[in-house]
């Protein structure tokens, strides 16, 4: 297969990307790591007129401490941030989902900022920014904003991002001292999207009682999605099977599912379901275990 014709620009710098892209107008995509674009492509199913490729910008520090949290630029690749000794240490939640996204060849190419920017509910990327907190700094020619993970999602592979804005870099925030975390997905075959997920990061008092929750999960709707009832559900208390069941349930009121060749809206339901329990389970032993 090969894709319509497009015209095609390199940037040297984020700059001149932002310059094109509010010259070339909204027939214009950004080119990174072309993991899901150029396949896309292929098929059809994207037809940009101009291609802005900003895989060789070079950037200092793609991924840095900074108050809060670790910042990685938008163009650093995922192997990077997954191999990340700091990201291991104060992320390691991320590091552990990357190593999900489909296999090692893609994520030496595949961009943390292109995967999160193509918006797949599948993908894991997504949610870990809901997860972790996630701070978006967006770029445009001669301006600039933040955005926080839960408005970046707007539907299925759709973000807010304006048609001439880039993401530059992404905060992800580091939990606080006691928390701990837990991930898991059902895939088809290893490295294959999500059939669906879950995610945990749970922070603990003195007294072992929950003080901070998170659960974020992918493949069951149009988003990646926070079930903010579930975590509401487990502030104030400690560990047990019985809490962590009923707030694992409770995650249904967020769910979304579609049925597809692989398998039904109701079976994604229930995988969910059970997944949830088992994330928030490591994420509660972890964080017993944390010091």
């Amino acid at each position: 297969m090969k894709p319509p014709g497009f015209d095609y620009h390199r940037a040297a710098s984020l700059d001149e990307a932002c310059e094109l892209l509010s010259a070339c107008g909204e027939g214009a995509k950004i080119l990174a790591g072309g993991q899901s674009l150029i396949p896309m492509m292929n098929f059809r199913l994207a037809r940009p007129r101009v291609l802005i490729d900003i895989s060789n910008i070079a950037e200092p520090n793609p991924v840095s401490e900074e108050p809060g949290g670790i910042r990685t630029r938008a163009t650093t690749v995922q192997r990077v941030v997954e191999n990340s000794s700091l990201v291991q240490e104060k992320l390691p939640l991320l590091s552990y989902a990357i190593r999900h996204v489909a296999h090692t060849q893609i994520r030496n190419k595949g961009t943390i900022g292109g995967s999160i920017a193509n918006a797949d509910p599948a993908s894991e990327l997504p949610a870990m920014c809901l997860a972790l907190d996630a701070q978006f700094e967006l770029r445009r020619h001669g301006a600039r904003r933040t955005v926080p993970a839960a408005e970046l999602f707007v539907t299925y592979m759709t973000t807010s991002l304006e048609a001439d804005e880039i993401i530059s870099s992404i905060l992800f925030a580091e939990p606080p001292k006691r928390s701990g975390w837990g991930f898991h997905e059902l895939a088809r075959r290893s490295g294959d999207y999500a059939l669906a997920g879950s995610s945990a990061v749970i922070t603990l008092d003195g007294a072992n009682r929950c003080t901070r929750a998170r659960i974020a999960l992918f493949g069951v709707a149009a988003t990646p999605v926070r079930a903010i009832t579930a975590e509401e559900s487990l502030l104030g208390q400690v560990h047990s099977a019985s809490l962590v069941k009923d707030a694992a349930h409770l995650v249904q009121g967020v769910l979304e599912p579609e049925s597809d060749m692989h398998v039904t809206a109701a079976y994604r339901r229930s995988v969910a379901e059970v997944l949830t329990v088992r994330a928030l389970d490591d994420a509660f032993r972890r964080a017993l275990a944390a010091r």
